[in-house]
């Protein structure tokens, strides 16, 4: 979530490649769904999570946020062995092993104190590494941004995690709902930060913050172009 609000604090000082209006053809159709969403969100989302936040000692609340990323871990793991990252999916599935088996099915973090480090990735990460675009900007009724890419593989992804591990719909749905949960009350305060007009912010926020995820933070800034004055 550090990542997400650096790059809602520095995308209106930066002009994205992402931003060109052929990337988003749907935008009469995205904006009123943006508006729906920015409802829902003030009289739903919001509200919950500030009251899980203010409810919730932090020690549960960490071990919450543990335990869904140590669910995560295994289609982590998948995606990164797709992406022929092997080294970091073999590391992905020793986390979950060790976390599940030492940190009390996930509530402790003992991989990363042992120094498997925690990975980020997904299958539409695994796509543009593949070659495939992300196509159109679209914005998703109750998940707010998305392209075209990403959509389409909300679909494995929710075949990979939390399916693996539990056949019980309701576990599955429950652990989708504090994943959501969890993310919405990280998300607090982010808000002040959005400067000018939201929906332009948050799609340029949601392009960068792609862009950052599937190359691993190897990515350029706008910034290096002032390199070659500094000689």
């Amino acid at each position: 979530m550090k990542i997400l609000a650096i790059l809602l604090l520095t995308s209106f000082v930066s002009t994205s490649i992402f931003s060109d209006q052929n990337n988003d053809p749907f935008e009469k159709v995205n904006k009123l769904t943006h508006q729906m969403n920015d409802e829902l969100d003030k009289v739903v989302a919001k509200p919950v999570a500030k009251l899980y936040k203010k409810v919730t000692p932090d020690i549960i609340e960490i071990g919450l946020s543990n335990s869904i990323s140590n669910i995560e871990d295994i289609s982590i793991g998948i995606n990164n062995i797709l992406q022929g990252k092997i080294k970091d999916g073999l590391s992905d599935f020793t986390r979950f092993t060790v976390n599940s088996t030492f940190g009390l099915m996930g509530l402790f973090d003992i991989a990363s104190d042992m120094g498997l480090e925690k990975h980020n990735e997904d299958f539409g990460q695994t796509l543009a590494v593949w070659g495939v675009p992300h196509g159109p900007y679209i914005v998703l009724p109750g998940l707010g941004p998305s392209s075209l890419r990403d959509s389409l593989s909300l679909i494995p992804d929710a075949i990979l995690s939390p399916s693996l591990l539990f056949s019980d719909d309701r576990t599955i749905y429950g652990i989708k709902g504090v994943d959501l949960l969890i993310t919405r009350a990280d998300l607090l305060g982010i808000d002040v930060l959005i400067v000018g007009d939201e929906y332009l912010f948050m799609k340029d926020a949601y392009f960068q913050n792609r862009e950052y995820d599937i190359k691993d933070g190897l990515v350029e800034d706008d910034f290096d172009t002032f390199d070659d004055w500094e000689e």
